[in-house]
């Protein structure tokens, strides 16, 4: 499995749909795969993401319902919210991010370098400081918090995009994403709604746990 992140002189707007014409030419990512103990609600989610050289451009579109989100302070425990999620391991070997937004755009990020639990963590892991993530841009269809849970169907997306600089904050420089190959997951979930569900793109294999490095998929950087 293999996703190839397309090469653009210039982003597209944070308020961009995925109908715009820089969405559009982006290759789309389905999750299509869940986890969904007790009933069938398996949220269409597709994630969509483009380069500039300097940066990482993502766009989550999620046709859901039995939608939550608490958790409104960068660090929240998004993934019990409705929640969409990018791993990204630059290096091979050396860690990797998760990036676990919930529908109204509340950020928790990790640099995970040994994914064995321990406690509530990880055996080897850096929550991200804010400073880090100063030059990082956000925007969410949802103003939160949604303390009472959205039954019926709603559309909610999230868009952001992430300089490289995230990552060499904690790993060396490395020039620019022009042709460099990482590999990564992109994942739905949402623990605390009345119906849980864990979608994945790449296969998780038959434990539920989306920290498997080993997993990843391939994701590409077009030159």
């Amino acid at each position: 499995m293999r996703y190839s992140i397309k090469r653009v002189e210039r982003l597209p707007e944070l308020d961009s749909g995925r109908e715009s014409e820089e969405w559009s030419g982006a290759n789309v990512i389905t999750i299509e795969r869940f986890l969904t103990p007790g009933h069938d609600h398996k949220p269409r989610t597709e994630a969509r993401m483009l380069h500039d050289g300097e940066n990482i451009a993502v766009f989550f579109y999620v046709d859901d319902r039995y939608v939550i989100a608490k958790g409104i302070e960068y660090q929240a425990r998004t993934h019990r919210d409705s929640c969409v999620e990018f791993f990204l391991e630059p290096v091979a070997g050396k860690g990797y991010f998760n990036f676990e937004f919930n529908c109204c755009g509340t950020l928790l990020l990790s640099y995970i370098e040994d994914s064995r639990r321990k406690g509530e963590g990880f055996e080897c892991y850096s929550m991200v400081p804010e400073e880090v993530i100063s030059g990082m841009e956000v925007r969410a269809s949802l103003a939160g918090p949604i303390l009472e849970e959205i039954e019926d169907p709603v559309v909610w997306t999230v868009s952001y995009r992430v300089p490289k600089s995230v990552f060499e904050a904690y790993l060396d420089p490395f020039g620019s994403l022009y042709g460099m190959k990482m590999r990564g997951n992109v994942y739905k979930c949402a623990d605390d709604c009345s119906h849980p569900h864990w979608g994945y793109w790449a296969d998780i294999g038959e434990v539920l746990n989306f920290h498997q490095p080993e997993k990843f998929a391939d994701i590409v950087f077009e030159g």
